[in-house]
This record gives structure tokens, C-alpha cells and sequence, in this order.
């Protein structure tokens, strides 16, 4: 058993999927929790990108998933008159950096603002930062 150790208990960390799911924070308010996409560890040509090359395309992505709304989100009509502007599962475009990044279990996820999300995309596949 693989154990974490925090003050002088140790806590045992998840070693099952349905555990690590569980370990997923949940958004609050007007918070919405998203996962950045794995990003392709090759260029178009084959040739192998350094991980400082993957590390500022996971960083700077403007893509991003949603996995989960906060309960407050898109509830202001006064902001909001069209309705919401994503739902779970939408995959997003935002400004680079956006949002609070966190990492669970070695993948990247960031809490963000309802209203920084800029645009809805259908196959987020060859969309780059200019």
C-alpha cells in the first residue's frame, strides 16, 4: 500500500479507480472544474517534444474540458440572459492561464470563472495558442 504521510499519521493514498474518482474536488459556486487534455508527447513529423516544450503546452492550453458546474453557475440572468454558456462534457476555449491549476493523480485540472469561458469547440483536435 502506497501511504502519504502528513504529521505523524499516514494516510493512505486511493488504489482504486472508483477511490481516485472520488478524490475529485467539487466546484463551488460559480466555479467550474475542468481537465486540460493530454497533450501529444510528438510533433506532426514524428520528432519527440522535451518535456519543458509538453509542460508549456499543458500550461498555456486554451483548451480545456469541463467535468462539473458549480451550483451557482449561469444563474444570474442579468449576466447570463442567453443561458449558459457550456454544460459538462463541452469542450471550452479559454485565455491561456486561466483558472486555479491543480494536479490529481499526475493529470492537470483548473477551477475556473463562468464567465471566462470564450467559446465552445466540437473537436478540440488542431487547435493550438497562436
Amino acid at each position: 500500500m502506497t501511504e502519504l504521510l502528513i504529521g505523524t499519521d499516514a494516510t493512505p493514498l486511493p488504489e482504486t479507480a472508483e477511490k481516485k474518482a472520488k478524490q475529485m474536488p467539487e466546484p463551488s459556486g460559480f466555479h467550474i472544474l475542468c481537465m486540460v487534455p493530454e497533450v501529444e508527447d510528438k510533433f506532426d513529423s514524428g520528432i519527440i517534444k522535451a518535456d519543458t516544450t509538453v509542460y508549456a503546452e499543458e500550461r498555456l492550453t486554451t483548451v480545456l474540458f469541463v467535468m462539473k458546474l458549480g451550483p451557482d453557475c449561469y444563474k444570474d440572468p442579468a449576466r447570463f440572459p442567453s443561458g449558459p454558456w457550456c454544460k459538462e462534457g463541452d469542450f471550452i476555449l479559454v485565455r491561456p492561464n486561466t483558472g486555479s491549476r491543480l494536479k490529481i493523480h499526475g493529470r492537470e485540472f483548473r477551477i475556473i470563472n463562468d464567465d471566462t469561458v470564450e467559446g465552445l469547440v466540437e473537436d478540440p483536435r488542431g487547435i493550438a495558442r497562436a
